[in-house]
């Protein structure tokens, strides 16, 4: 149980005003805790400029000018993504409130905020530790952030023409692909745009990296699992000379003759998780997995 004052740094979605619904629950909460609230710069001026809420906030930061005992994300997944950019290698966890669709990281429900909250207190949770890929480049630097908790990815620019992907794994050649592009995804993203390109679904305990390739130009190639040790390196060949790459949707736009690395990044993300939500229940509920529905 915790016995001295909390700090919590909120992040939330500045898009959708449903999305911050929940809000008022949450500050309620921690006013009643005497907690320290920290609240990110544009979440704060959506708050009290676009939905008139009056939020008494121990400090407004930017960015990851913050330093806190917890985060909050409040909105769907893009939002804990985001919240997990400006988290780094803080070690802080990160606790996802679902106010969007499917929740399947932020998987705290509206409904369950003040019990999940009261668990943070009384120490009533556990932590999931998710790795983190990075990506960099041997020519200008990503004009993004380059650490992804879900997928880095290397996208076509042009709607005619596929690009030709030249992978190796640890300096050996591995394979040449020919497709729209090619998915690198941590065990975490799996599930996501990975799983939406026919990739395997990986459980987040494994120290694992799969290559998922995007609408292949061959019926042989299929998704590779590697160790989440390999370094990767991509070189593309494109029509228009250039092409994309997504780090967890955050897109820059890279030349041909720009080599590209990915590798496992020096830390890890970690997830507050309630004691009766495990990964295989969320499958279950979230992804409809194993569901039969014959009936």
């Amino acid at each position: 149980m915790a016995s001295r004052k909390l700090r919590f740094a909120l992040f939330g979605n500045i898009y959708q005003a449903k999305k911050s619904a929940g809000i008022q629950h949450v500050l309620s909460f921690l006013y009643e805790k005497e907690a320290d609230i920290y609240i990110e710069r544009e979440f704060y001026d959506f708050l009290t400029c676009g939905q008139n809420i009056d939020v008494d906030a121990t400090r407004i930061f930017e960015y990851d000018d913050f330093d806190a005992d917890f985060v909050i994300s409040m909105g769907g997944d893009g939002t804990l993504l985001k919240a997990a950019t400006h988290v780094g290698d803080k070690n802080i966890p990160i606790i996802g409130i679902n106010m969007g669709r499917l929740g399947f990281l932020a998987d705290i429900m509206l409904e369950e905020i003040e019990s999940a909250l009261e668990d943070v207190y009384n120490g009533c949770y556990s932590l999931e530790e998710h790795s983190v890929i990075m990506a960099e480049t041997s020519g200008e630097q990503l004009g993004v952030c380059p650490f992804a908790l879900n997928d880095i990815a290397v996208l076509k620019r042009d709607i005619a023409s596929m690009i030709s992907i030249r992978v190796s794994v640890n300096g050996e050649y591995m394979v040449t692909y020919l497709a729209d592009g090619l998915i690198i995804s941590t065990p975490t993203g799996s599930t996501a745009y990975s799983l939406s390109n026919g990739g395997p679904i990986i459980a987040s305990n494994t120290n694992t990296i799969c290559l998922t390739p995007v609408a292949p130009h061959s019926l042989n190639i299929r998704p590779m699992v590697l160790n989440d040790t390999a370094e990767i390196t991509i070189e593309v060949e494109s029509r228009s000379h250039n092409f994309l790459v997504a780090v967890d949707g955050r897109s820059a736009k890279c030349r041909e003759t720009d080599r590209i690395t990915v590798k496992k990044a020096p830390y890890t993300i970690k997830i507050l998780k309630r004691n009766d939500s495990t990964y295989f229940s969320t499958l279950r509920k979230k992804m409809m997995w194993g569901a039969d529905n014959r009936n």
